[in-house]
């Protein structure tokens, strides 16, 4: 009898692309389960034969129904950062209280814990639902994500080629990783065994700087893209005249001193080993993203 996968968050592009990553595998569609909120928007799910799941991280008892009958269970962390600790208490509780066996969490790397980290606010969720993960009593996979590589280009803006970069990260090198990289290694650890109990490093073993970026994005591009790592207050103040969102600000300023402070820079990663191969570079992607 082979295992019952499901796999949460399945309409966003990390779950859509673990699902493909299985598929890849040789992982049957029967054997695959999509929980979702809005089924019209899974209808590429449904024509691959996946089966859909309609459960909400509020709704406790839509996920206790979800989860009945399946062996591993992917939590894909919820991107509502004010009431994901709570969402994700009611997912943990809920696949205890389903009978699921085997519980895999897409968390991320960090030094700092305390509430010192410019990054608490997204930290404290993950470090309670990993504390509540182990304290369950089911089998788990902790996957420490690194940085996106994929969200650079947010950070840096649509006319960074004109405007170059401006963002307080200093000079300090990160580990930045690609999403789809991600996805595959998940789909390699859902689909095999003697992953129970274990917390992988998920991240590229390529550290690398924001000048340097900036300096190989010249390469590729021509241009001449500068680099300009600004203080705290000043970058605060220009995007906030500029007319930037206060919610982005505060979400960019505190993952670029998180990169400042060297919380993904990692000497050691279990990306490559559960990829069977090397990661995509940083030079792949920006070459993919701006050399269209």
């Amino acid at each position: 009898m082979k295992e019952k996968i499901l796999i949460t968050g399945a309409t966003g592009h990390y779950g859509k692309s673990t699902i493909d990553f299985l598929l890849k595998n040789g992982v049957s569609e029967k054997n695959i389960f999509a929980l979702v909120r809005d089924e019209a928007k899974a209808e590429d799910l449904k024509a691959k034969g996946i089966t859909l799941k309609i459960g909400d991280y509020d709704n406790y008892f839509s996920l206790v129904e979800s989860f009945k009958g399946v062996d591993k269970l992917l939590l894909i962390s919820g991107s509502d950062i004010a009431n994901r600790g709570k969402q994700h208490k009611n997912v943990v509780n809920a696949a205890k209280e389903a009978g699921i066996k085997h519980i895999l969490y897409t968390s991320f790397e960090r030094k700092n814990e305390t509430e010192t980290s410019p990054i608490a606010f997204v930290a404290k969720s993950h470090i309670d639902t990993e504390n509540q993960i182990k304290a369950s009593g089911m089998h788990y996979t902790i996957f420490r994500n690194n940085l996106y590589v994929d969200i650079l280009p947010m950070f840096f803006g649509e006319q960074v080629l004109e405007t170059g970069i401006f963002l307080p990260a200093g000079a300090t090198k990160s580990a930045f990783t690609l999403r789809n990289d991600m996805a595959e290694a998940t789909a390699n650890v859902l689909a095999s065994k003697g992953h129970e109990n274990k917390e992988y490093s998920i991240a590229n073993s390529e550290n690398i700087s924001i000048q340097e970026i900036a300096e190989t994005l010249s390469k590729l591009t021509g241009e001449d893209i500068s680099y300009i790592s600004p203080s705290a207050e000043v970058y605060i103040d220009t995007l906030t005249k500029a007319g930037v969102p206060t919610e982005y600000i505060g979400m960019f300023a505190g993952f670029s001193e998180a990169i400042k402070q060297g919380e993904f820079e990692t000497s050691t990663t279990d990306l490559e080993n559960l990829l069977g191969r090397k990661a995509t570079s940083t030079k792949e992607f920006l070459t993919q993203v701006y050399l269209k």
